[in-house]
């Protein structure tokens, strides 16, 4: 039987593209609204595995990925990265001093500033997803209205290419990862990751204390990024990656060190770290 895995958005999707990099000997790809729907499929045992974006390397973290990490028992278990070629595409080919509004994800929005402030009279509108933006100029048939999504997407949906490659910058990459309801154990000498998040005291040095044993033990970690956490206003916890495996010795030794300097310590998966080669 075919794994099902979870993306948000329907084909075109850039999210698609990971699930066929992720699941190369094919899946039965389940299309959702958005990723809070990704995520509790998944945990409900619904599909096998789910695809969400979680780093872009323009823009930085994709923030709802890392929150419903920290809110969920889903683990990465896989991670890979593709090339991100931000298109206009619209019902019909008219001239950009006919547009009107401009929908698309928010991070979309935000890598294509530069061709968004050269049409000061078009309105930018958010969606949850870009090929979600692109569907819905399709339904609404009005040439005034265009979405930034892929090339795949357009042709996915019968639309037309207004203006290709919009980014604000020619190399725009997105790593997206696959999550699970289970931790990978399975090493078997590969270059590993792990990924983990952690609570401080709210006291001078708190961080630089819990960080400490990383570069006494000479173990790379490869990001660090505050979270704001809501209940608790002003404060923040910090996602982490570092380079090693969880049951490598020296790195089991550094964590449950940190575990004593913390308040708080949660794994959120362990994956190889090659990815394909990007497109």
């Amino acid at each position: 039987m075919a794994q099902r895995v979870a993306y948000p958005g329907r084909e075109g999707a850039h999210s698609a593209a990971a699930c066929d990099r992720l699941f190369p000997q094919g899946a039965e790809l389940v299309p959702l609204p958005n990723f809070s729907a990704v995520a509790e499929a998944v945990a409900q045992n619904e599909v096998d595995f789910g695809v969400l974006p979680i780093e872009s390397s323009l823009a930085g973290p994709v923030a709802e990925t890392h929150d419903l990490l920290y809110d969920s028992p889903l683990s990465i278990v896989a991670q890979t990265v593709i090339s991100i070629h931000h298109c206009l595409v619209g019902v019909e080919k008219i001239p950009l001093e006919q547009v009107r509004v401009v929908r698309s994800r928010p991070i979309a929005l935000d890598q294509c500033r530069q061709f968004l402030a050269s049409i000061p009279w078009a309105t930018a509108v958010a969606a949850a997803t870009t090929v979600g933006a692109a569907q819905e100029i399709a339904e609404k048939g009005d040439p005034s209205e265009v979405a930034i999504a892929s090339e795949r997407a357009a042709h996915s949906l019968g639309l037309e290419i207004l203006a290709r490659d919009v980014g604000d910058h020619p190399e725009a990459y997105t790593r997206f990862v696959s999550l699970a309801t289970y931790t990978r154990l399975d090493c078997n000498g590969e270059d590993w990751r792990l990924a983990f998040s952690f609570l401080t005291d709210h006291r001078p040095g708190a961080l630089y204390r819990a960080l400490e044993p990383f570069s006494r033990h000479a173990i790379d970690l490869v990001q660090l990024v505050s979270r704001p956490i809501p209940r608790a206003p002003w404060r923040y916890r910090f996602d982490a990656v570092l380079a090693g495996f969880p049951l490598d010795p020296l790195v089991s030794e550094t964590l449950e060190e940190m575990c004593t300097l913390t308040r708080e310590l949660r794994v959120f998966g362990s994956y190889p770290a090659h990815v394909d080669p990007i497109d």
